[in-house]
């Protein structure tokens, strides 16, 4: 009988996993509308510089449609789970996070001289940034709902001494909470993105701060918090631009050549300068798909950071205003499955992916148009890189099992 009774707990836990009901469709359309726009791009933008890198025209797009089909599948499987049980991942997300990016600073910089980006495990390659970015996103969503009162600066009933306290002391004890709450977190997105800058990678460390602030937002930290950190943003972007050999040798150069725009054409600018070309080449309507001429060796890595001035090329205004707002859209729809979530995790957890998205989405333009330092950042969906691809659409399975349990009405 006792038997018995643990294979019922047994089934019956198994059985709690899996979540139930219909995914969002809107958003799920939108999502495979942008992954096929993407590995057709991907293929047109790379079959150059496979060829002449790999031998194959189509081996860079061959590997990542195999890695598009392993991370949909990958997709559908966490949809599946009952993202309540996503809590038990963000509590052992930190460590990990934490062991990967410091265990990339001591291997070889086998794949790019440099640059401690990747870890390189024969039969796959990848960045412990991207797994550190979903790392993060959960344990401030976890950790945001658990604390709400105290980065809201609202007292808990149980901490006002039974009305003996005055209405100033409330006062204060509701500023230091507040204060400490957004000193732990600060400290915590922080220590994320300087491991992520040791890597030789300052747009993926400014996208770590950039989520960060985001999920305080959302978390409702107060006001006066976002106005002091941006008057301290301010003061040391002014400072970093006015003396760039502050940063490291590869962030210095690439912020002088920012702000120089004449500076080692064939050098740090090149892959910007062409990139500009491929962009004012396209016009309204594009050259056409499959026509870039800035791609055939002209622009470095077309298949990976710079793939969006080969869209503008190739599919002109038009196109690649019709793919951003194809962004805006899974956005959108992902911030509706977050305000319709049953809970504060499920809603700062949805948002925080969505959003997480649009910030990297916004840095990659940035940086193709020049708008902001070329340091190399990829665009979602489009860019090559398998292990990234199968993260952002596991992800993706996350707002889907966020939305099985939605609260809006079918």
């Amino acid at each position: 009988m006792a038997a018995k009774s643990n294979t019922k707990k047994k089934n019956g836990f198994i059985n709690s996993m899996f979540a139930k009901g219909s995914i969002d469709v809107p958003f799920f359309i939108i999502l495979m509308t942008i992954v096929t726009v993407g590995l057709i791009m991907l293929f047109s933008s790379s079959y150059t510089y496979s060829y002449y890198n790999r031998g194959s025209s189509t081996e860079i797009f061959t590997r990542q449609l195999i890695y598009a089909v392993i991370g949909i599948v990958a997709m559908f499987l966490v949809s599946r789970i009952r993202y309540e049980y996503f809590r038990l991942i963000a509590l052992i997300g930190v460590p990990v996070s934490y062991l990967l990016l410091v265990l990339v600073l001591f291997l070889p910089d086998s794949v790019q001289p440099g640059f401690y980006r990747w870890i390189d495990l024969k039969v796959i390659t990848f960045q412990p940034s991207e797994i550190a970015k979903i790392g993060l996103i959960l344990i401030l969503a976890f950790l945001l709902e658990k604390n709400h009162k105290a980065i809201t600066g609202k007292v808990p009933s149980e901490m006002t001494l039974c009305k003996k306290i005055d209405q100033y002391s409330k006062g204060r004890f509701v500023i230091y909470k507040s204060f400490t709450s957004v000193i732990i977190y600060g400290m915590l997105i922080l220590s994320f993105a300087v491991l992520v800058y040791l890597e030789n990678h300052l747009s993926g460390a400014l996208l770590m701060l950039a989520i960060g602030v985001v999920m305080l937002w959302l978390g409702e930290a107060k006001g006066r918090w976002f106005a002091i950190g941006g008057a301290l943003v301010v003061v040391a972007a002014i400072v970093l631009i006015a003396n760039p050999e502050i940063l490291k040798e590869y962030a210095g150069e690439r912020i002088t050549s920012w702000l120089d725009k004449d500076s080692d054409p064939l050098g740090v600018r090149w892959q910007t300068n062409n990139s500009l070309y491929a962009i004012g080449s396209g016009g309204f309507l594009g050259t056409g798909l499959g026509q870039s001429k800035q791609k055939h060796l002209f622009v470095s890595e077309p298949q990976n950071d710079f793939i969006f001035s080969i869209i503008c090329e190739e599919l002109g205004f038009v196109g690649a205003t019709a793919i951003i707002l194809l962004f805006a859209a899974l956005i959108y729809r992902g911030i509706k499955i977050g305000m319709n979530a049953k809970d504060r995790f499920g809603a700062l957890l949805a948002m925080g992916i969505v959003f997480q998205v649009g910030i990297q989405v916004a840095l990659n333009i940035g940086v193709v148009t020049d708008l902001l330092p070329n340091t190399g950042i990829s665009l979602p969906f489009f860019s090559y890189g398998g292990t990234s691809l199968v993260i952002l659409l596991a992800e993706m399975g996350m707002v889907l099992s966020i939305s099985r349990s939605s609260s809006r009405r079918e």
